[in-house]
């Protein structure tokens, strides 16, 4: 079997075991990514030789008698996440080329348990959209069909987990940008509870709602991952205190005795017939697994859109507000002796900036 068509918890068993070293899985990778991201456009920014010197690094450790979660495991994370050596661009031409003089401590914790680093995924400018094709670089491509968008805007970790150039990455959520993608590629994904993960580090977009999340090939993976990331920081005031537990684990295929709530409100007009089919599908299965599922009301879904949009718009305008062009980040001026359009020059060059 080829290396890329294993899980995330396969790689790690067969690093551990001594049957994989983490210069073939990375290698394996990297040479799944060079021969297909000139299509499918999951990256914004890779470095070979940086990826396979931690990948050897991680080979000399484990040989030495280190141990780690995810000692020697290539991984991609979302470029909306800083980190030292890749730029952290979130998708924006304000920020091309800018390299973070920290990492995130989901990075941090990720880096800590051994990973490697393949990349930086392609997103939404600053994750305000649901196609990745906002992002000021270019657009991310469906694996599965290269006409169809992955969703967004987490669409280059989705997309790049699904076509096998990473067996896992990280995404952020703040209104279905891990959750989403995750449905249009095909593969696990979650939004953890808020305060779950840290933040610190992560280019906030509204902070009452954003968390980063994982995809991966298996329920399994992102479990795996979430155990890696989550935890209290006292760099982030909202993380939570609860013990991290072993989710993983508690993953033994038995739900006898589980209840589940479908909400009656979430089955309105205008779902989409094919999408209502396998979610009425999924719960059939779950009954016949053994868990008991119960029709429930959440009267007030009707107002989640817009709630959703007065938070969401307001938080970003506040934290979004310096990639202006004029104090922080890409600047253009406005042409000499005249402006665009009748503009004034502050207006005229805020629009080249921003254009």
């Amino acid at each position: 079997m080829s290396l890329t068509r294993l899980s995330l918890g396969e790689i790690v068993a067969g690093l551990q075991r001594g049957d994989l070293s983490s210069v073939e899985v990375t290698g394996a990778f990297l040479d799944r990514l060079s021969a297909t991201d000139d299509r499918v456009r999951a990256f914004l920014s890779t470095d070979p030789d940086y990826s396979l010197a931690q990948a050897r690094q991680a080979d000399e450790r484990r040989a030495a008698g280190e141990s780690g979660p995810f000692l020697g495991v290539p991984l991609a994370l979302k470029d909306v996440i800083a980190t030292e050596h890749f730029p952290t661009t979130c998708g924006s031409q304000m920020l091309e080329g800018y390299r973070s003089p920290f990492e995130a401590t989901a990075a941090q914790r990720l880096r800590r348990a051994g990973a490697v680093f393949l990349g930086k995924t392609n997103m939404d400018e600053f994750a305000m959209g649901s196609s990745t094709e906002n992002s000021a670089f270019h657009p991310t491509h469906n694996p599965w069909d290269l006409a169809r968008v992955p969703g967004g805007s987490s669409g280059g970790s989705a997309a790049a987990v699904a076509a096998r150039q990473a067996p896992a990455a990280l995404g952020s959520d703040t209104g279905g940008s891990v959750r989403q993608p995750a449905s249009y590629c095909g593969v696990p994904g979650i939004k953890p509870t808020y305060s779950r993960v840290s933040r610190y580090g992560l280019v906030a977009f509204a902070s009452s709602l954003d968390q980063i999340g994982a995809f991966g090939r298996t329920v399994r993976d992102c479990a795996l991952l979430l155990e890696s990331i989550c935890g209290h920081d006292s760099l982030d005031s909202t993380s939570s205190r609860e013990p991290v537990p072993a989710w993983a684990s508690a993953l033994d295929g038995d739900i006898r005795g589980l209840r589940i709530g479908v909400p009656r409100e979430y089955f309105v007009a205008g779902i989409e017939p094919g999408v209502e089919a396998a979610v009425r599908q999924a719960v059939a299965k779950l009954e016949e697994l053994g868990a008991h599922v119960d029709e429930v009301s959440l009267p007030h879904t009707e107002y989640a859109l817009p709630t959703y949009y007065v938070i969401a718009d307001a938080e970003a305008s506040a934290n979004l507000a310096r990639y202006d062009g004029i104090r922080y980040g890409y600047h253009e001026e406005a042409p000499e002796g005249g402006s665009d359009s009748g503009l004034s020059p502050m207006w005229a060059a805020y629009r080249r900036s921003r254009g």
